[in-house]
């Protein structure tokens, strides 16, 4: 899931820290090496683009990938729209703002699928960067209902609406919504060229 990397319209927590133009940039360029990173010929990536209009017709990601509208709603409505209108078999919705996202995590979330309903990659602040199902049976209409987004409470809350699921969960991925969650600024941490 991607959205049009407009200054004050993504990443807006990371663009009181920056300021909104280096936020966007910054969305840009991690969206454009997250794409690199995940295409594989084991699966078909597509991006589900917001706004609608202005992301269809984007020439900020490859032309190549097929994308669909995200449409109106929370990101709970967005998200299962997204799982709910996918051709048959499993799959995964990932955020674009998780720099630790390879394909080797991609292809681990689909191997758990082969023993499990659902799959999530856990992020350290009680939300998640992915969410998969293999969708042997229909998603479950409630599936979203109640969550609180952006809160510690969202990947417990999500699980909450899976009864009777079989649910694993894959590596820890740290997303980033605040300079503090930038590599390069981790205690310790050093830029190099």
């Amino acid at each position: 899931m991607v959205k049009e990397p407009r200054p004050g319209r993504v990443k807006t927590r990371l663009g009181r820290d920056l300021g909104m133009t280096a936020a966007a940039w910054w969305f840009r360029h991690q969206t454009r090496r997250l794409i690199r990173n995940i295409q594989d010929p084991r699966w078909n990536v597509m991006l589900a683009v917001a706004p609608d209009r202005a992301g269809l017709a984007s020439r900020v990601w490859p032309a190549h990938l097929a994308r669909v509208p995200q449409g109106r709603g929370d990101l709970g409505d967005r998200m299962g729209r997204m799982l709910r209108g996918m051709p048959p078999g499993p799959v995964c919705v990932i955020g674009a703002d998780i720099p630790g996202i390879n394909r080797a995590e991609i292809a681990k979330a689909f191997r758990a699928l082969g023993g499990h309903d659902a799959v999530f990659g856990p992020a350290p602040d009680g939300g998640y960067w992915l969410v998969g199902l293999k969708r042997m049976r229909p998603v479950p209409p409630k599936l979203f209902t109640g969550v609180r987004w952006s809160t510690q409470h969202a990947l417990a809350d999500t699980i909450a609406t899976l009864p009777d699921h079989r649910i694993t969960q894959i590596a820890t991925l740290q997303d980033v919504d605040t300079i503090d969650d930038l590599p390069m600024t981790k205690r310790g941490a050093r830029a190099t060229s």
